[in-house]
């Protein structure tokens, strides 16, 4: 294996990792003697021995043909790479004359490495064959035989967003790019063929130049015309690809399929009375031209399909989301660690990561709950509590979780958002007491309730209590209670076990006890924070939401390295900054 030089990985003949060459780890050891800590690469293979097995991901590769790199070691390669954030020429050269790097994977000293494109061929037949989380899975599984996770506990979980790796496109410049790059791809592919059906000379004057808001006229009428200029040149364009004399394989290019959903999407195209074809874009009127696709499905460019434009509160950004899920555990007193590999305090373990999720931008949080729920039950490291924050419960969730998974959602419920409840004053749906076997409903006058309607809302199976219109009107709290025109006071109710759950977590989170221990949570935005600074978390490297995934997982591979060489290394967990200037406060203070 040693001193090959491959462009690209051909096939694969599984074999353990060499051990380190004595003479690399002779110097490796004189060079951090004393009190010099030893390097991560060099604890991560002391600590853990052959971590990624080439068997885990021979699929990936050929039986046959001439033997590539280890597909193990290209793996360890890129989690190393992301933890010191290098390019992939960066970690070509790091893996030909970094002697860290040489220990960790067993390499000659004289072994020339490989050429960095072969580390962008491992992560495309990675992704092809849906190896994105084998690292991921590897790490947990060694860390749990070694009782570094397990099930059981806390975990704590949070989402960000990630920018694309793509240019932000409004709707104009999106239409004149998808023509753009489907000529660029026919040009390609056939440049005969675009010779013959299309006039270069008028089409390069337009399209030669990329689409940009800089290039585009300043009036709005100008721009009116510009957008249907755009729409007709594209379905020109489609119809020359789809004609009979065109060759079919031609409307099998990427550019062409995106082309037509961009034309779709965006235009409407209509024959009027005179036979004339009538081009229009369309406009947020659904009743008039259909509107605009929801934004799950609107695509944002032509370069990424999988990019969509999200909002979260007062952030909009195109591309992605990731959620993150890590171990927590609330401070301990310390005891003496009995392993003699570690010197720090057996209490603090470190908190690792223990699953990501990669969404396009506008999946919900609550969606993913139980996905992410499934993938640790996967790796046996479901948690006994979950926190979360307001974003991910819902009635439905706190229950199931509980019932599928033996999770407690540690999690804050939106309040009563009935007006009472928000004004502070009146009866709010809280007030009212339920008798489920009975099917009724006393509100906190007395009064019982004259209907019982079981009816779905929003896909939701709920409960419409009704009071009569008699009772409410004559009743002297009616003020406090409801200004419906009706009269009389409606109540929705979620199933039982929902209701009660609801109910009860709300009267929790009021409670101090509950706030001290949901003070855990926050933790993860430290994660989120070191995960944006060490990887570049949010802004994808590469396009196309799988690959975006293969990014994190490595990422989350990474940072676990990171944080078990810090514990390794005996510094303490969850340190804070003090300034100097809090210094000088507390010395003048004692």
């Amino acid at each position: 294996m040693s001193g090959r030089r491959m462009e690209i990985v051909v096939s694969v003949q599984p074999q353990p990792w060499p051990e380190p060459v004595p003479e690399i780890a002779a110097a490796i050891r004189a060079m951090y003697s004393g009190r010099r800590e030893v390097p991560l690469a060099v604890q991560v293979r002391d600590q853990l021995g052959e971590l990624f097995a080439d068997a885990e991901f021979a699929t990936a590769f050929g039986a046959r043909g001439k033997p590539g790199w280890s597909p193990g070691m290209l793996a360890m390669i890129t989690v190393l790479q992301k933890a010191e954030d290098l390019t992939d020429r960066q970690a070509a050269d790091a893996v030909r004359t970094n002697l860290v790097w040489k220990y960790a994977l067993g390499l000659e000293l004289t072994d020339p490495g490989f050429d960095h494109t072969v580390l962008s061929e491992f992560r495309a037949r990675v992704v092809r064959h849906r190896l994105e989380e084998k690292a991921l899975d590897l790490l947990l599984a060694v860390l749990r035989d070694k009782g570094l996770v397990t099930a059981g506990g806390k975990q704590r979980t949070d989402s960000t967003h990630v920018i694309a790796a793509v240019r932000d496109l409004n709707r104009l410049e999106l239409a004149g790019e998808a023509v753009r790059a489907c000529l660029e791809a026919l040009s390609a592919a056939a440049p005969h063929w675009v010779a013959e059906v299309l006039d270069v000379p008028g089409w390069s004057r337009r399209y030669q130049q990329r689409i940009d808001t800089w290039r585009l006229p300043a009036s709005q009428t100008k721009k009116d015309e510009l957008a249907l200029s755009y729409g007709k040149d594209g379905f020109t364009l489609l119809a020359a690809v789809y004609a009979r004399a065109s060759p079919t394989w031609l409307r099998e290019l990427p550019a062409v399929e995106i082309l037509r959903v961009v034309l779709v999407q965006n235009y409407t195209r209509t024959v009027a009375r005179n036979g004339r074809e009538v081009i229009k874009r369309r406009g947020n009127d659904i009743d008039k031209d259909g509107g605009l696709p929801p934004g799950c499905r609107r695509l944002t460019s032509p370069y990424d399909t999988d990019a969509r434009w999200g909002v979260k509160r007062d952030m909009f950004w195109n591309g992605f989301k990731v959620h993150i899920s890590e171990t927590c555990a609330a401070p301990a007193p310390t005891e003496p660690a009995e392993d003699a590999g570690c010197r720090c305090p057996a209490a603090q373990k470190p908190n690792l990561i223990t699953n990501v999720a990669t969404t396009d931008a506008t999946v919900s949080d609550s969606t993913m709950l139980e996905p992410i729920h499934q993938a640790l039950r996967k790796r046996d490291l479901l948690p006994d509590e979950h926190y979360l924050d307001s974003g991910y419960p819902s009635a439905e969730l706190i229950v199931g979780s509980l019932e599928n998974f033996g999770i407690a959602l540690i999690t804050p419920v939106l309040l009563d958002r009935s007006r009472q409840a928000k004004a502070h004053e009146g009866f709010a749906a809280s007030d009212f007491a339920v008798d489920w076997q009975a099917q009724r409903v006393t509100c906190p006058a007395g009064q019982l309730s004259s209907s019982w309607t079981p009816c779905v809302q929003d896909g939701v199976p709920k409960t419409v209590v009704t009071f009569s219109k008699t009772v409410c009107g004559s009743c002297p709290h009616r003020a406090q209670c409801t200004t419906a025109k009706s009269g009389r006071r409606q109540i929705s109710l979620h199933p039982r076990e929902m209701t009660e759950a609801l109910r009860r977590a709300r009267a929790e989170q009021e409670t101090q006890d509950w706030q001290k221990d949901y003070a855990l949570r926050a933790g993860v935005e430290g994660t989120i924070r070191q995960a944006t600074a060490v990887t570049g978390l949010r802004r994808a490297r590469y396009r196309g939401l799988a690959k975006t995934h293969l990014d994190h997982v490595y990422s989350a591979a990474a940072l676990n390295l990171i944080r078990l060489d810090a514990w390794w290394n005996g510094h303490p967990l969850d340190r804070t900054r003090t300034s100097h200037l809090s210094r000088l406060e507390l010395s003048l203070a004692a």
